[in-house]
């Protein structure tokens, strides 16, 4: 009877991927405590604890006491083994964090963007957040970078994005070759889908959209626990949906002609806070600032656009973010729902964003975490 000598090889990397999610989700934990929640031995638990900490992946975090005999070691995975960044790219700036295998975030540092050359500005800004931290950029396992527009899923380069004219195709190439293969580019929406997903209002909920209404309009859109990007990164451009009283495009090379944006856009709701005159600096602090009557006009123009979605997607739950849909918090979202609710015969319910901090770069750190686990956790014999 001939054995297959790669089986005791797959097992243990199994095992061993399994007891550093468990560490990572659950940890520190015991070795009896290790053995128990995976089903092995505690000679086969302490071989495989054995083994990681020898490949530098987990460490002794402290001593349990127990009954009789000597406190019990607790193992936790070791946040150095490898590190991550994340990145949100706009005109106007660029933001790092850099976050351990464990996902703290360590460092968080924003810098001007060097005009014309994406490369050297993101170079630039991880070599900043690096020299922040005290982590050399050789220990950085991932890369994901959050950009405005769309992003070819079968290329990942950067087709078009109307405030970024500099990120083009060929610029993945040109970051591959700067920061090395790891390196992945993702529309600025999707990443706040995963952020809400994984830390949000979004959390325990596999079939959802994240809607964005700020200076431009977008969707993220999660199916089945996965984002859904379409076939040429188009999904999701919301601003470009037709709606009733407000003209279809003659052009779509020409920027913010789509009827929605037309809708809710920038322009619109300064006009709309002008009519109810309601106070404020920009459209987030006039959303703030706004009474009833002026919010629930918001509400319906929004509804039009959350109430498309749900008869094509029927996703449950639509979370409101982006400038407008985070400045109007709790209070508008409740609104949106109820807009929606006249209009829609599946109407959804509708949240606010629930991820503190930048939710993009939240969401970027999330995408490498899982990029820079998939390397690490993979190869551990």
């Amino acid at each position: 009877m001939s054995r297959n000598p790669g089986t005791p090889r797959l097992l243990r990397r199994l095992n061993d991927r399994s007891a550093l999610e468990l560490l990572l989700a659950e940890g520190p934990l015991t070795r009896a405590e290790l053995g128990e929640r995976t089903g092995l031995s505690k000679v086969t638990a302490g071989q495989l604890l054995a083994r990681l900490e020898d490949r530098g992946l987990v460490e002794v975090a402290g001593e349990r006491a127990g009954g009789r005999g000597p406190n019990a070691a607790l193992y936790g995975v070791r946040p150095s083994s490898a590190y991550v960044a994340g990145l949100e790219v706009l005109p106007e700036s660029v933001t790092v964090g850099v976050a351990d295998i464990t996902g703290r975030t360590v460092v968080e540092v924003t810098v001007n963007p060097f005009d014309g050359d994406p490369v050297r500005t993101v170079q630039a800004a991880v070599e900043r957040a690096c020299a922040v931290a005290d982590v050399s950029l050789s220990r950085l396992r991932a890369f994901v970078i959050g950009t405005r527009g769309m992003v070819d899923p079968r290329t990942g380069d950067v087709r078009f994005s109307l405030d970024l004219p500099t990120w083009h195709v060929g610029v993945l190439a040109g970051l591959r070759r700067s920061l090395g293969a790891s390196v992945t580019i993702e529309n600025d929406v999707n990443l706040v889908a995963l952020a809400e997903h994984r830390y949000g209002a979004a959390a325990g909920v596999d079939d959802f959209v994240v809607m964005w209404a700020g200076v431009g309009q977008g969707l993220g859109v999660m199916l089945g626990g996965r984002l859904h990007r379409g076939i040429t990164g188009g999904a999701g451009e919301i601003g470009w949906l037709p709606v009733p009283g407000e003209p279809l495009p003659s052009d779509v090379k020409h920027p913010n002609s789509g009827s929605f944006q037309r809708l809710v856009g920038t322009a619109a709701l300064q006009n709309l806070a002008g009519t109810y005159q309601v106070p404020g600096a920009g459209v987030p602090d006039q959303v703030r600032n706004g009474g009833d009557d002026y919010l629930d006009e918001l509400a319906d123009r929004l509804a039009v656009g959350a109430a498309a979605v749900s008869v094509v997607l029927d996703p449950g739950l639509i979370v409101l973010s982006g400038d407008i849909g985070r400045a109007g918090g709790a209070r508008l979202a409740a609104k949106v729902q109820d807009a929606v609710a006249r209009i829609c015969p599946a109407p959804p319910r509708v949240a606010a964003g629930g991820v503190p901090g930048n939710p993009v770069l939240r969401g970027a750190l999330v995408a490498a975490l899982e990029q820079a686990r998939e390397q690490v956790f993979s190869d551990t014999v």
